[in-house]
């Protein structure tokens, strides 16, 4: 018997978190881009990329002519380039982290783990932190984003100071909680993107969470009604993330006890661009699958946290901005798949891995 899935494109934004700074609240869902709000911004199109050596160290001192863009395969003329040195210091892209505590999708003990790692985390070196970091707690009831600061030690008495308290939303509701907790948090990601998209430079957002649920597989079925909206809100909550220069990360909380379940290589299924409507599953707006496209990383089994978020941070110290205009589209939502070749052998780029055109 085949499961009709609910789509997941009724997103909303909720923030109002005491000892939190107030953000905008929305309750309107994900829009498709239309002509006229793509029209503003042309068709330029700004690419963060870093480069890593084959030990997965990010290699600073590389030059313009050292990239070569491809857009569906075909070269472009790059039209500007700049380089953020190992100090983290750019040459004009200023860049903030984003620390995302999701207790909506983790377990109890599993937040309580979370917390831990992050007081680990941000109290070493005596709480200096290398970047401009918030911290933003996402309960089933609300989100709030702190202050931006480089001060770990205030990041955590934040934390601290509240409490993510009891859901109505739990892991064990089965099928359509997890519809639940997949909307809410999709709404809370675009709405994290809408806040931060008028503030300039790279933004880092690392997301430690097992994921929301994929809600993907053989007894799962969508309407085509349903497929449409769906791929609006991928075409949406891609060109969002890729606006407000977000590249996300996903670091699974539950380490160990999460590596090796069919959850944490699942997500691979849904990496490949969707082009159409007819294409489109709800997978395809997973948290790790969103991330990889963005250009960022999933870590998962693995329990040190600390170590993990530190890995994502190397990407701060040396990366490069670049931006090309895309070719004309023939239709409205046209996929392009995006690959950067570096010169230099030994050498690999990660950037976005696509982007959603428009006439």
């Amino acid at each position: 018997m085949r499961t009709v899935s609910p789509v997941l494109t009724a997103l909303f934004f909720c923030s109002s978190l005491s000892g939190f700074a107030q953000q905008g609240a929305s309750s309107s869902p994900l829009t498709p881009p239309t002509e006229s709000a793509t029209s503003s911004s042309g068709r330029r199109i700004t690419l963060d990329v870093v480069v890593t050596d084959k030990s997965g160290k990010p290699v600073p001192g590389l030059r313009q002519q050292d990239f070569t863009v491809l857009d569906d395969k075909q070269p472009q003329k790059i039209l500007s380039f700049s380089a953020t040195d190992e100090t983290g210091e750019a040459t004009g892209s200023p860049q903030q982290v984003i620390l995302l505590v999701d207790a909506v999708n983790n377990s109890f003990d599993g937040v309580g783990y979370e917390r831990l790692q992050l007081d680990k985390f941000l109290r070493q070196d005596g709480g200096r932190l290398p970047n401009p970091t918030s911290l933003v707690l996402l309960t089933d009831t609300s989100q709030g984003q702190s202050v931006i600061t480089r001060d770990g030690n205030t990041l955590m008495n934040v934390l601290n100071s509240n409490q993510s308290g009891l859901r109505s939303i739990s892991r064990s509701q089965g099928f359509y909680g997890g519809a639940d907790r997949a909307q809410l948090s999709l709404g809370s990601l675009e709405g994290l993107a809408s806040h931060v998209a008028t503030e300039p430079g790279r933004k880092l957002l690392i997301w430690l969470s097992p994921g929301w649920p994929l809600l993907s597989g053989p007894e799962v079925e969508l309407s085509a009604k349903d497929q449409q909206m769906l791929f609006h809100t991928v075409v949406s909550l891609s060109t969002e993330l890729r606006e407000a220069r977000i590249t996300l990360y996903s670091v699974d909380p539950l380490g160990v006890a999460d590596g090796g379940s069919f959850r944490t290589f699942y997500y691979e299924s849904f990496l490949k661009g969707v082009s159409s409507a007819k294409q489109v599953q709800n997978g395809n707006l997973g948290l790790q699958v969103l991330a990889a496209q963005s250009g960022g990383r999933v870590l998962n089994s693995s329990n040190d946290i600390a170590k993990s978020m530190a890995s994502c941070l190397l990407d701060a110290k040396s990366f490069y901005t670049l931006s090309f205009d895309s070719p004309p589209a023939d239709h409205p939502n046209e996929y392009h798949s995006l690959q950067i070749k570096i010169s230099k052998p030994g050498l690999t780029a990660r950037t976005r891995t696509g982007y959603y055109a428009q006439r």
